[in-house]
């Protein structure tokens, strides 16, 4: 299996959030390969021809993309997995940006052995992912105006 390393970067937010913004692209990146997959995972077609060559993005139940990206979310630690699905779930809406310390508060909450599995779970997680850290990047922003504001 081939794995993919991320590098750490340290930035403003990232003390913040609780896991580094590459390791959040990272998984984002991933996660935008395994929705393509299971979003084309049709098996009507009669054959690869028919079915425009799709079949090599369905999901065979020994996906490489899918156990990579659970063995990439199981090596964080409980803090960077928490921060994973506070992220999604303000991606998706259930949280705001403003309500990040409520979001992750609830997701340590939450957490247990079962978060990778949770987050694939999720249909849309490089979507809400990207949201997330969006909504976060908006909220940090606006903050960052009010300051410097004369």
């Amino acid at each position: 299996m081939k794995r993919v390393f991320v590098e750490e970067e340290t930035s403003t937010g990232d003390d913040t959030l609780g896991i580094s913004r590459a390791k959040v692209v990272g998984i984002i990146e991933h996660a935008r390969i395994f929705d393509a997959r299971e979003a084309n995972n049709i098996r009507d077609a009669s054959n690869a021809t028919d079915d425009g060559m799709i079949s090599i993005l369905e999901d065979a139940g020994n996906d490489a993309v899918r156990r990579e990206l659970m063995q990439l979310i199981r090596d964080m630690d409980v803090d960077e997995q928490s921060a994973l699905v506070a992220l999604a779930w303000i991606g998706r809406g259930t949280y705001s940006g403003r309500e990040w310390s409520d979001a992750l508060t609830e997701a340590r909450q939450a957490h247990n052995s079962h978060t990778a599995e949770y987050l694939l779970g999720l249909p849309l997680l490089a979507s809400y992912l990207d949201t997330g850290l969006a909504d976060l990047d908006a909220v940090s922003a606006e903050d960052a105006a009010k300051r410097f504001t004369p």
